[in-house]
């Protein structure tokens, strides 16, 4: 809290708030939880479309998906505790998104873990990335919710630290909806779960200033511990509750613990609560009522209910072998009082808890990007760099750790451009995850539009009609004025791109401070996006043999932030512009290919540019490939630059020639540069061989990140 805050707070108070008031003050009035510096730019981000059911402003959002389904979802960080303890740190951000998601009476039924990390060649940085996978697979395994897909991505500016994003999707009927917030006076409190102890105090305002040099010794208290035996009863006993349909609100307990959610469930509607925190079921003995009000322990939920119906939920809760407790009581006046063995601890406006005033901090624009020549090196050389890089390896790894076939939906698993849920006989959810530092960091407008851009050619790449998008905006300090630009950039960023494609985001997370010791992160937004696809109409990612190959859109020499200049250390070039029109266009064009039958085969061109994405269909398909780079349609005429450059709006199509002409007649930009077949991968140059490679040493490569981390499996 900044000094002046304090000022406000006794001038709005009219004397000295006393030490319970202080620290319940310092966790809501936290960056994490009052988002005091994200506000003002925000209001710019499109709220609704007409698949919004609800927008941002509680837990989670909801998407209809059909009459009788709609679709929760939700996007957390959990990166300071990750970076200090990062099992734990990582477990519970799963738990806690997961929650989320159950109070709005929905089902979590898949995560998404887009996770980032410091270079692999470093012990501590192969540490937190074991543990954070660890942490993820140990949490939602055990609470049976699949992990199907994700991001991850390794970059220097994260050394000795992590970035762990966590999003969440849950089902509910229409009529099993709870908002987070009451809407009457009387209704009783009851606190449901897991004990409260001393760990996570003072997360969020753990979370809302940077690490510093000996945080994981000095902040571990700070880092709530997991248990997912207790989170999977909540999910059965807070469901069942639901669908009595005797909850009139109900929140988790997360960030700022009891404080943050009886002051937001009871002020959002202008009424208030009286806390009984002696009556809290404690873990350890000696708590004080500061150490209660604003402990983080997880797998907790608070129930606002009638008094009439206590008992009737409590049985409900005690069938799953669940603690509860009547911890208090919505009242009529706005003002939020604590009693700690029967004396007043607390008294406190309650708006003064909920109505964190904005702060705006200083801009000042950056640029990084400037002319690069494209290094003299060859085609095999640039190929062997961008091809190993820990970016762009398969991350099976990772995903065999993650049970993602749990409740029987996944039809797309990991590896794929999405994955795909089973919802009904006929259709499916798609769910995927983008973000792309490197292009942020050298352009925030366009690496922003760039991320959203990249989620909607993955949902069409299956088939899937775009419906939401949900963001997680990490960042630097915000009293950096470059930071803050960067943040108020990427915004505008992400609402236009948005805006084009008639997008609208239901929920999101900002996370500031990512930094340690004065080491800022680069910008990194990370959007997730759902769709709709009709389960038969879904192509495959792989080659098959005697498709021809085709590529849709056009190339450009846009190499900056790509993962070969990354490779090569060129710190120049310009980041890949996003062409609205043309990535619009490029996607319905995809969407009519895929529903007339044209195509068998579709993968949007990301990370590594078109060489990757052709040597991912090749292994997918265990075919091989013959293609000319000189035939892509491209601004340029360098091979390096036509293989390796990561311009939007293109995909990779493999069809058979009866369609050709039809295909050719649905893009502006189309061209056939090969066929698919045999058991080499194959590039050419205006005809003449600029590399030829066995299949098998391609996957051999490919599949080598156990190697990276310094373990064969």
């Amino acid at each position: 809290m900044f000094p002046h805050e304090e000022k406000l707070i006794r001038e709005r108070l009219g004397r000295e708030p006393n030490e319970v008031e202080w620290a319940m003050l310092e966790v809501m009035w936290s960056e994490h939880a009052s988002y005091k510096s994200s506000r003002p730019w925000l209001k710019l981000l499109p709220t609704e479309n007409e698949h919004v059911i609800l927008g941002p402003g509680e837990d989670a959002g909801i998407v209809k998906f059909d009459d009788e389904t709609w679709v929760v979802v939700g996007i957390e960080s959990h990166n300071h505790p990750s970076a200090v303890e990062p099992y734990g740190g990582a477990a519970t951000g799963v738990g806690g998104i997961v929650r989320d998601i159950l109070c709005m009476g929905a089902r979590p039924i898949a995560l998404l873990d887009p996770i980032r990390f410091g270079p692999l060649e470093k012990e501590r940085n192969r540490y937190l990335f074991e543990y954070v996978v660890k942490g993820i697979a140990d949490y939602g395994n055990r609470i049976g919710v699949p992990t199907v897909g994700g991001e991850t991505e390794f970059d220097e500016s994260l050394d000795n630290y992590t970035l762990v994003n966590v999003a969440c999707v849950g089902i509910m009927r229409p009529e099993h909806l709870v908002h987070s917030y009451v809407t009457e006076a009387g209704l009783k409190l009851i606190l449901v779960g897991n004990r409260t102890g001393r760990d996570g105090i003072h997360g969020v305002t753990f979370a809302s200033e940077e690490l510093g040099e000996n945080a994981e010794e000095e902040d571990r208290s700070a880092v709530q511990i997991p248990d997912p035996f207790t989170e999977k009863l909540l999910i059965e006993a807070t469901l069942e509750a639901v669908y009595t349909g005797k909850v009139k609100a109900l929140k988790d307990l997360g960030g700022g613990g009891l404080t943050c959610a009886a002051s937001e469930m009871a002020g959002k509607k202008g009424f208030g609560a009286i806390i009984h925190a002696d009556r809290v079921p404690l873990r350890e003995p000696g708590m004080t009522p500061t150490e209660v009000m604003i402990s983080e322990s997880q797998e907790r939920m608070l129930f606002a209910v009638s008094e009439a119906d206590v008992s009737f939920l409590g049985a409900i809760f005690e069938k799953y072998g669940l603690e509860w407790t009547v911890v208090g009581e919505v009242i009529e006046e706005p003002r939020f009082i604590v009693y700690w063995r029967s004396e007043k601890v607390a008294d406190l406006p309650v708006e003064l808890l909920a109505d964190v005033p904005t702060i705006e901090w200083e801009l000042k624009p950056y640029s990084i990007e400037k002319p690069a020549e494209t290094p003299d090196v060859s085609f095999g050389d640039a190929l062997g760099l961008v091809w190993s890089s820990p970016n762009v390896v398969s991350k099976r790894w990772i995903w065999q750790q993650y049970d993602h076939e749990v409740q029987g939906r996944t039809v797309l698993k990991p590896g794929a451009d999405s994955a795909v849920l089973k919802l009904s006989e006929e259709y499916g959810l798609v769910f995927v995850a983008d973000g792309n530092p490197s292009h942020s960091y050298f352009n925030p407008y366009h690496g922003a539009m760039g991320a959203v851009a990249e989620v909607v050619r993955n949902l069409v790449s299956v088939g899937a009609e775009p419906l939401a998008l949900v963001d997680n905006l990490n960042f630097a300090s915000p009293e950096r004025p470059e930071v803050y630009w960067s943040f108020a950039e990427t915004v505008r960023g992400l609402a236009d791109a948005a805006k084009a494609f008639g997008l609208a985001y239901v929920s999101g997370n900002v996370s500031f401070y990512n930094e340690v010791v004065d080491r800022p992160i680069k910008p990194t937004p990370v959007v997730a996006g759902l769709g709709k696809v009709k389960l038969e109409k879904i192509p495959k990612m792989g080659l098959s043999d005697g498709l021809l190959i085709g590529v849709v859109g056009i190339t450009k020499a846009e190499l900056g932030g790509s993962e070969l200049f990354a490779r090569l250390g060129v710190e120049g070039g310009f980041a890949p512009r996003v062409n609205l029109d043309e990535e619009k266009a490029n996607a319905e064009g995809i969407l009519t290919a895929i529903k007339k039958g044209l195509v068998r085969a579709v993968h949007d061109v990301g990370r590594g540019g078109i060489a990757v994405a052709l040597g991912e269909m090749a292994i997918t398909g265990n075919t091989g490939f013959v293609v000319d780079l000189s035939k892509v349609p491209a601004e340029v005429q360098n091979p390096i630059e036509v293989a390796f450059s990561e311009s939007h709006g293109r995909y990779i199509v493999a069809f058979p020639e009866e369609n050709l002409d039809e295909l050719r007649a649905t893009f502006r930009h189309f061209a056939v540069i090969g066929k698919a077949g045999e058991s080499d991968a194959v590039f050419h140059w205006d005809g003449k061989e600029l590399l030829r490679k066995p299949l098998e040493e391609i996957r051999a490569i490919h599949e080598s990140l156990p190697k990276l981390m310094g373990e064969e499996k």
